[in-house]
């Protein structure tokens, strides 16, 4: 299983973004400044950032004093079955991109924005190699 740690403006929002578009399921929420999320092997940690009532861990400033924050350019990728119907259903239901499909060499994509900003790729690949399973020698035909 993989971890990825998404600092986030508001937890509660991103927690119902992921649960109810992106197919995860809650594992726990104990606070409001802390979730953790899980979707096949893919456990995702959301955390709001530091605030003078939150003790936080995972989302204090820097030694240097730079505070973490969401949003940039690294993403984690979901792989879906039919892109163009995907991302009618989410900006159907007001999620936005920040892009386009894009057409690639091994797949195509487009970058959903959770309601902090931060990205996921949603991933329809296009040569058997790009798959998930081909990843771990498993065939997905």
């Amino acid at each position: 299983m993989a971890t990825v740690r998404y600092i986030v403006n508001d937890v509660d929002a991103s927690l119902a973004f992921y649960r109810d578009h992106l197919g995860f399921r809650e594992v726990m929420h104990p606070a409001p400044q802390f979730a953790m999320l899980a979707r096949d092997d893919l456990r995702l940690v959301l955390v709001s950032p530091i605030d003078a009532g939150h003790p936080g861990g995972g989302s204090r400033p820097m030694p240097d004093g730079t505070r973490q924050e969401p949003g940039g350019w690294n993403r984690f990728a979901l792989e879906v079955d039919d892109l163009e119907a995907t991302v009618a259903r989410l900006q159907a239901a007001g999620v936005a991109f920040r892009s386009d499909i894009i057409t690639g060499v091994g797949g195509n994509q487009a970058l959903a924005q959770d309601p902090s900003g931060n990205l996921v790729e949603l991933f329809q690949p296009v040569l058997p190699e790009a798959r998930e399973r081909s990843a771990f020698g498993q065939d997905q035909q």
